[in-house]
């Protein structure tokens, strides 16, 4: 494989340690700027908005490079030092500006008011202040703020804690096969070993090889999935939110409703996702379909690219997309911009991470799978959104919400995956196989994600109630939902009850995976419409992706055509997911 140009360039932040360190030092000067003005902002709230700023800016600058540079080898333990120091120094900011929240609010809305008309170049803080004021009774005194901000670093530690475990500690494990040979299983291939076995056996060799990691530690990620559970208790708590989940959604105005209409409409219809396991276990002639046969293709595919030849194929399929999206598009992808190979030490999966004026990067993780060409044009979508938030919002506004960051990404692979089905003439085994592609979109994005959502929220609220959470009761509500979702006991799967400690969201970032599926939900119907050339439409979208962050994430998804308050939005792809369900069968019976 070709790999020139394949990596990171990291230069674009600091050429030097020595600049990097000169940064850091920097940066380490304003907790001490900022707090001189407690007690001042009502005469001079411009001036600290303007150093706040200053401050946010060059902390992007210098957190984007150490954390990226610690995720390309999480066992090397200076990178690791080096991000902690930057970490560290951020929660220095936050205790010194603990104060500022509180001390904006009682100045009143009606100054504010008067401060923004006032003076014209802080009319971008608007929606900062508007969002500031819907979390006012959440916003304890100045003295207390103070106090919490000393608590930071454990806020997220779980996470930290679970990277340590499970990338920076990890060795990848050996599994014997049937016939005697041995493979070498990680997490970057697992799932391309699983296609390329022969037996049910193997296959359960190698998924074992996997989980059997979390197994020997069950009890220590059961531990660490509860440090973040009581951290978010302790929040729910000091700060006056009704639930846990409160404390996720209240800040972004996101109603409760939305997300308890998708986890009823996912679960109580999921008659497609079961009705599809059927058919897959008759046509791959299983005796019970395992969770990880869902990697089995219903059709045969040898088809390996290269990563050039995934980026052409995504260029390819947006020729048709506006001039400027395309040229965004190109520009994300440029060499120094995307590091695109696996490599011992680096971080699993794929991201795109940028905003505050830096151009966004990408992590790819890429072994020249079909699903790696669809990753490449997703973590693409990010940053073609982050381009536009950055062109279109001034610094107060570019970072977008996580509910709406998944919309750019998934619109990208709806594109992708209907040029491939409309290029060329396709054989019967084509269709089988970009038919099961897109169904399994579906099934991971919408069905699995909710259904990661729901086990959240019900170990969440087990935490409210003061039970315990140990490994046992994770395995349990585990094990209930997958009987609900997908009809299947994985208890009959070694391991499998696990599940809950594979998926690192859960413990990095709570209440995020759910919010895939809310952002699949939009960028399903948006391309839609876009797709039957509705009037309109593909501005909405860009408009959309401008925004940034400038508006509450459920009203700028209205904005541009989607109303997810409405169980109709959901419903629609339960409909689409029976279409596709039941062309495949008629195509398999064929």
């Amino acid at each position: 494989m070709e790999k020139k140009n394949t990596s990171w360039d990291l230069t674009y932040f600091f050429d030097s340690e020595e600049a990097f360190e000169s940064a850091l030092e920097e940066f380490k000067g304003y907790p001490a700027k900022l707090q001189a003005y407690q007690g001042k902002l009502g005469e001079k709230l411009g001036e600290y908005l303007d150093l706040s700023e200053e401050a946010n800016k060059l902390f992007a600058k210098i957190y984007f490079y150490a954390a990226m540079d610690s995720d390309l080898d999480k066992k090397d333990v200076k990178r690791s030092e080096r991000l902690f120091k930057v970490e560290y120094a951020v929660n220095l900011l936050g205790e010194a500006t603990a104060f500022d929240a509180p001390e904006m609010l009682s100045l009143g809305q009606e100054k504010i008011e008067r401060f923004l008309s006032e003076n014209p170049k802080y009319e971008p803080y608007r929606f900062f202040f508007k969002k500031l004021f819907l979390k006012k009774d959440h916003v304890l005194s100045g003295d207390k703020e103070s106090l919490l901000s000393a608590y930071n670093p454990l806020q997220g530690e779980q996470g930290t804690l679970y990277s340590a475990l499970t990338v920076a500690d990890r060795k990848p494990a050996e599994a014997t096969l049937t016939d005697g040979s041995q493979v070498t299983v990680t997490m970057a291939n697992w799932s391309s070993l699983i296609k390329e076995v022969k037996t049910p056996d193997d296959r359960q060799l190698i998924f074992e090889a996997l989980y059997k990691y979390y197994d020997e530690r069950k009890t220590t990620y059961a531990e660490m999935y509860n440090l973040g559970l009581q951290s978010q208790l302790a929040t729910m708590k000091t700060r006056g939110y009704k639930s846990i989940l409160d404390t996720h959604l209240h800040g972004d105005a996101i109603p409760e409703a939305v997300f308890e209409s998708l986890i009823e409409v996912a679960s109580t219809h999921s008659a497609p996702l079961k009705e599809y396991y059927e058919i897959r276990r008759k046509a791959l002639g299983l005796a019970k379909h395992r969770s990880y046969d869902r990697f089995l293709p219903l059709a045969k595919s040898s088809k390996k690219y290269t990563y050039e030849e995934a980026k052409d194929l995504f260029f390819d399929s947006i020729k048709n997309f506006p001039a400027d999206f395309q040229a965004k598009a190109h520009e994300v992808l440029k060499p120094g911009f995307v590091d695109v190979y696996p490599s011992e030490g680096k971080r699993t999966g794929a991201y795109s991470n940028g905003g505050y004026d830096f151009h966004p990067y990408i992590l790819l993780n890429f072994v020249g799978e079909l699903n790696d060409v669809f990753t490449l044009a997703h973590e693409s979508g990010h940053s073609i959104h982050t381009l536009y938030s950055e062109e279109s919002q001034p610094l107060s506004t570019q970072d977008y919400t996580i509910f709406v960051a998944e919309i750019a990404s998934t619109f990208n692979e709806h594109n992708l995956l209907d040029y491939l089905l409309e290029k060329g003439d396709l054989n019967k085994e084509d269709k089988i196989f970009l038919l099961q592609k897109s169904i399994d979109e579906i099934c991971s994005t919408f069905y699995r994600q909710t259904l990661f959502g729901h086990f959240e929220r019900n170990i969440a609220r087990l935490a409210e109630k003061g039970e315990p959470i140990n490994y046992s009761v994770l395995n349990a509500k585990m094990k209930e939902l997958y009987s609900q979702y997908y009809g299947i006991d994985i208890e009959e799967e070694k391991y499998k009850p696990l599940v809950w400690a594979y998926i690192p969201h859960l413990f990095y970032t709570p209440f995020y995976v759910y919010q895939y599926a809310t952002s699949f939900t939009s960028s399903m119907l948006l391309y839609e419409k876009v797709k039957d050339k509705v009037p309109g439409a593909f501005d909405n979208y860009l408009n959309l992706l401008r925004s940034g962050g400038s508006d509450f994430p459920v009203e700028q998804v209205k904005k541009a055509g989607v109303d997810l308050t409405s169980k109709e939005a959901f419903l629609a792809v339960v409909k689409r997911m029976q279409e596709l369900v039941d062309k495949l069968k008629a195509l398999l019976n064929e």
